[in-house]
């Protein structure tokens, strides 16, 4: 009887062994619940700091530091760029360019001349650009032959050009004046010489009638017609 009970104390204590070996190889817990292996945890601890990583550069690096779109990236360089573009300094520019400053007295030689022969109704006024660089003639001509006639001479409508008369350095505008009718009966004054004002702010010149008697000028007959680059016919027929 004592040989069977030490035998079955020693297979009792064999088979307690073996269990408790096998639970230790599978891993298990009392709760019954199987938990990941030191290399599993160490793998998922891994993809997540990855992952962590990929967040960072999506947020700080990567596209944006590449001109990408993010706030922080290349859409706003492109954008700041867009803003320094040049359409307002080349707006600016392009405005400086076309304008030409009003041509004074002191940027243009006015003289006269007749146009045709006698009755020597017509003188043509010619206005050169002396100054070095362009400027424009604005108008037409305002004309006072007389002291005692202050009025300016009338301008005459369908002389008027289509365009500004920008003047290039050394180049000429012109105008062609009525100065009378040419009749015995005109209550005219012989002018020796004549004041034209340039419109637009150019000032005041004295000019010197043609002709070593000067001209006969009637202010009631008297017409202007605006700075042109040439006599036209028609539109200088007056």
């Amino acid at each position: 009887m004592s040989t069977f009970r030490n035998r079955s104390t020693v297979l009792a204590a064999a088979t307690t062994a073996v269990l408790a070996l096998a639970l230790t190889a599978c891993g298990g817990d009392d709760s019954g619940t199987k938990s990941a292996g030191p290399a599993k945890r160490n793998s998922a601890a891994a993809g997540s700091t990855s992952e962590s990583a990929k967040d960072t550069d999506t947020t700080t690096g990567g596209d944006t530091t590449a001109g990408g779109d993010t706030t922080s990236g290349g859409s706003t360089a492109k954008n700041t760029s867009a803003s320094k573009g040049s359409g307002t300094a080349k707006g600016s520019t392009g405005s400086a360019s076309a304008a030409a400053p009003v041509c004074t007295t002191k940027d243009v030689e006015i003289t006269a001349a007749y146009q045709g022969g006698p009755p020597y109704t017509h003188i043509v006024l010619t206005a050169k650009n002396t100054s070095g660089h362009k400027c424009e003639m604005k108008g037409f001509p305002e004309i006072q032959f007389l002291e005692s006639h202050k009025e300016n001479v009338p301008a005459v409508a369908k002389s008027k050009p289509a365009a500004p008369i920008v003047l290039a350095s050394g180049a000429p505008a012109y105008a062609l004046v009525k100065v009378s009718d040419g009749g015995k009966d005109e209550d005219g004054e012989p002018v020796s010489a004549f004041s034209v004002v340039l419109q637009g702010g150019g000032g005041q010149a004295a000019v010197k009638a043609p002709g070593a008697s000067g001209i006969f000028a009637d202010p009631a007959n008297a017409k202007t017609g605006y700075w042109t680059y040439e006599l036209r016919n028609g539109a200088d027929d007056f």
